[in-house]
């Protein structure tokens, strides 16, 4: 029973980082037709303002909630930039975005090498539940995941600029004859959604130290998320991202088992989650939760 419940509380914490990974390509992707092929490297440039912080002697708690302000400015820019000149062209849109997000990284690279940092968590150690123990970090950033995707779902369908933005994307011509300014609703929905990545980075960074790789490692999982929920909704995806994040742990977690683990390698382990993944949306394939937007 101790192992399961240890189990259960790893799963909710890489869930919890995996939803808030996919949270950002959610808005991006799903609100704006748009797959942000450089939202790995939003996530790291997340991470690397917190690794800043640290550096000039600041409180890491504090780039922390600098962090997704700095990257939600830096999304408003590219947009304004970049991504506004193409959204008649996706494909190019998305082109685009590989390309900032290659510039990203090797610029970040050069900064600090091929080398891992490790960041301190901000309130380390742990607690103890019933004889258990658990970290007290995660248990903060599954606590900040449910409190950040409550605010963003209110914000999306309750406040009057989340209405508007949903209604703008779902039909930009009535918005405008509307009087809706829907460059400003694109503008604010990619800075959303950078900003989100920019949060994950700056709290996962703790758990997996800042490398110039370290949005690489989970985009594929998080675009694989949004594949499985179904694009067109922002629920669609973050249910996605929970299930990848519970398979990952569990699958691996077969390798505890004796005359099991010895053939559940960690490659395995990521085969067989990306294989049940596939399977779901070979009979699924709008996805677990199908708007009906495509």
């Amino acid at each position: 029973m101790d192992d399961v419940v240890k189990l259960a509380f790893d799963i909710a914490a890489f869930a919890s980082i995996m939803v808030l990974v996919v949270s950002g390509l959610a808005v991006i992707a799903s609100l704006m037709g748009i797959f942000n092929l450089g939202h790995g490297e939003f996530v790291l440039l997340g991470a690397y303002t917190v690794y800043l912080f640290r550096e000039w002697g600041l409180p890491i708690w504090l780039g922390m909630l600098v962090a997704p302000f700095v990257v939600g400015a830096f999304g408003a820019a590219v947009e304004r930039s970049v991504i506004r000149r193409l959204y008649a062209q996706p494909i190019i849109a998305m082109l685009a975005t590989y390309a900032i997000g290659l510039i990203i990284r090797e610029i970040v690279r050069g900064l600090i090498g091929g080398q891992y940092y490790a960041i301190e968590e901000p309130i380390p150690g742990s607690f103890v539940v019933g004889g258990l123990s658990f970290s007290i970090w995660r248990t903060v950033i599954i606590v900040s995941t449910l409190g950040v995707m409550l605010a963003a779902w209110l914000f999306l369908t309750r406040s009057a600029t989340g209405l508007q933005i949903r209604g703008a994307l779902e039909n930009p011509a009535l918005a405008r004859a509307s009087g809706v300014s829907t460059d400003r609703l694109y503008a604010l929905t990619f800075a959303l959604g950078a900003a989100l990545a920019g949060l994950a980075g700056a709290l996962m960074v703790p758990l997996f130290s800042l490398s110039a790789d370290l949005g690489v490692r989970f985009l594929v999982q998080a675009f694989l998320s949004v594949m499985l929920g179904g694009v067109g909704s922002f629920e669609g995806p973050l249910l996605g991202a929970a299930m990848i994040g519970s398979m990952v742990p569990g699958f691996q977690w077969l390798r505890e088992i004796p005359g099991v683990g010895g053939a559940v390698s960690p490659v395995v382990a990521e085969v067989l989650v990306f294989v049940t993944a596939l399977v779901i949306v070979k009979f699924r394939p709008n996805g677990l939760i199908n708007s009906g937007r495509r």
